[in-house]
């Protein structure tokens, strides 16, 4: 397992993006748009570690900013943390014998979530390409939020 990174919501980007790298020197190392989800997806990283983020291997701060505005409240500007796994699967299955719920199984072999007892979202991400869709995850459905 290897940690990649911990996302918080912004409410104005370019202010963040004032904060985190004009002011706190963070680095820009990778931007995502989603046109049809309607958010943009900012990497960043420590200046020491900006080479190594640019191939995941160093933690990063993911901005995500949401096109259409939003209110956060109650921690909801926290979004997850995500580590990378070897196998998705067999981590679920692990994960759910010892009483964890799955709240976004991995249906696509690649993505799941779970959270933590206190409700902090953790994002498990298959290392590599995704695995091909199997039971009893390609079926399953969401439970709770995540």
């Amino acid at each position: 397992m290897n940690y990649l990174h911990t996302m918080i919501r912004v409410s104005d980007l370019e202010q963040s993006l004032e904060f985190f790298c004009g002011k706190l020197g963070l680095v820009e190392v990778d931007r995502k748009e989603s046109e049809k989800g309607r958010f943009t997806l900012v990497f960043l990283a420590a200046p020491g570690d900006a080479e190594a983020a640019r191939t995941s291997k160093a933690p990063l701060v993911e901005l995500t900013y949401n096109w259409d505005p939003e209110t956060y409240a109650g921690g909801r500007n926290f979004g997850h943390l995500a580590y990378a796994v070897d196998d998705i699967y067999a981590l679920c299955k692990k994960l759910m014998d010892n009483g964890v719920t799955i709240n976004r199984p991995p249906r696509d072999g690649h993505m799941a979530f779970i959270r933590t007892p206190d409700g902090i979202s953790i994002e498990l991400l298959q290392k590599g390409g995704a695995l091909p869709p199997a039971e009893p995850w390609a079926s399953m459905a969401n439970t709770g939020s995540w």
